[in-house]
């Protein structure tokens, strides 16, 4: 039996209207979502938007996108244009932090500072990878470093655009902090509590609060 089929009704309605949701959502922001990927291809010189290796519902990896926020000051001495670049990396948030060198643009960090730079993963949600709410996907080496015996759980339902550590202190969370907020998400899930992250992430992402 596929774990789809183990969903109570009512999470197959909310799966449901969450599909249509993102696709009205990605075809009423179309204009703005062409808009920015033109800005950060003038900008950074390369493509748009990445694909970033992450873990799916039961452990299959599959490839998520973001717009680039991420590129040296310098531009390429080479250039292979291409919508998407796909690229593996397993350092995972981690590694970053408010004064990351990598960020060169305030545009770029602006994007991110707002979420912005997510937006193109509606699109996963229209094709029933990703939630609305729901852990947010990680890398293979995320999982074994920090999840552990725990990572069953975490991966036994979709990954999501949002999810506790989103609306608790997002970048200045410790991996401790992110995994245990992820459990207690999936350990406490219903209806009511996915609508109240739904709420709480509008004004998260207004402010840009604790986001780099």
């Amino acid at each position: 039996m596929s774990p789809a089929t183990r969903e109570p009704i009512s999470w197959l309605i909310v799966s449901a209207l969450e599909r249509l949701c993102a696709l009205l959502l990605v075809l009423t922001l179309s204009p703005f979502l062409f808009m920015i990927a033109a800005v950060i291809a003038v900008l950074s010189k390369r493509s748009p938007l990445i694909a970033h290796r992450r873990l799916a519902r039961g452990g299959n990896l599959f490839w998520v996108l973001k717009f680039r926020t991420m590129w040296p000051r310098q531009a390429p001495s080479t250039v292979h244009f291409a919508v998407v670049e796909h690229i593996v990396d397993e350092s995972g948030p981690g590694d970053k932090d408010a004064r990351d060198p990598r960020i060169s643009s305030r545009f770029a960090r602006f994007c991110r500072r707002h979420s912005i730079d997510e937006l193109p993963q509606l699109i996963h949600v229209v094709l029933g990878e990703m939630a609305l709410v729901g852990p947010r996907p990680i890398t293979l080496s995320e999982c074994r470093l920090h999840y552990r015996s725990d990572a069953a759980e975490v991966l036994g339902v979709k990954p999501g655009l949002s999810g506790l550590w989103q609306i608790m202190g997002r970048s200045r969370l410790t991996y401790e902090q992110r995994r245990s907020l992820d459990l207690a998400l999936v350990r406490n899930r219903s209806l009511k509590l996915y609508f109240r992250i739904l709420l709480w992430t509008l004004p998260e992402i207004w402010n840009g609060r604790n986001a780099w």
